[in-house]
């Protein structure tokens, strides 16, 4: 296993903030309305959480869909896999894809043309980060809390080897 250490990139209160600017674009979006929250697990349940608790103007409704292209590793493979599809039908609902990081947009422009074919009423995509350097396919995003560099990130939600997801903040993985 190689040494690394987690440098602080985003403060937790810094996080939050950015967290709560998306939730309140939401509510001006959605106000008086349902909104169907799907998450992208596993990375993506803490920015669900902690977005669904600002969003006070609308109805929500949750639901979640495992995909991967990663693997173990730390590049994509471009091979996306659904490993825990949708439990619900979303034909005729407002939909936002709840993401934690955008960053070849593979799995995510796979993700959306899929939801597309089934019919929502609409279909937004919010995330916690999103690093555009690293884009392969073009993608656009309608909520980011974050852009950042091409760094490898851990923490809230994100991990590193499935360690770190739980730090309350985001931080870079630094190899030493």
């Amino acid at each position: 296993m190689e040494n690394y250490t987690i440098r602080t990139l985003i403060p937790e209160e810094e996080l939050k903030a950015g967290i709560k600017r998306v939730a309140d674009e939401i509510n001006k979006e959605y106000a008086g309305k349902t909104v169907h929250l799907i998450c992208v697990l596993k990375g993506g349940v803490y920015f669900l959480t902690e977005l669904s608790n600002y969003i006070t103007d609308a109805d929500v409704t949750i639901d979640f869909m495992s995909v991967s292209s990663y693997g173990a590793g730390l590049k994509s493979t471009g091979v996306v896999k659904i490993i825990k599809d949708l439990d619900e039908p979303i034909e005729g609902k407002d939909v936002i894809i709840v993401e934690d990081i955008i960053d070849s947009g593979n799995t995510l422009s796979y993700l959306i043309e899929l939801l597309k074919a089934r019919k929502p009423a609409s279909l937004k995509l919010a995330t916690m980060l999103d690093k555009p350097s690293r884009r392969v396919k073009p993608l656009k995003t309608d909520w980011s809390a974050f852009v950042i560099e091409d760094l490898f990130v851990a923490g809230f939600g994100l991990d590193y080897m499935q360690k770190h997801r739980n730090l309350p903040f985001i931080g870079e993985v630094v190899f030493e």
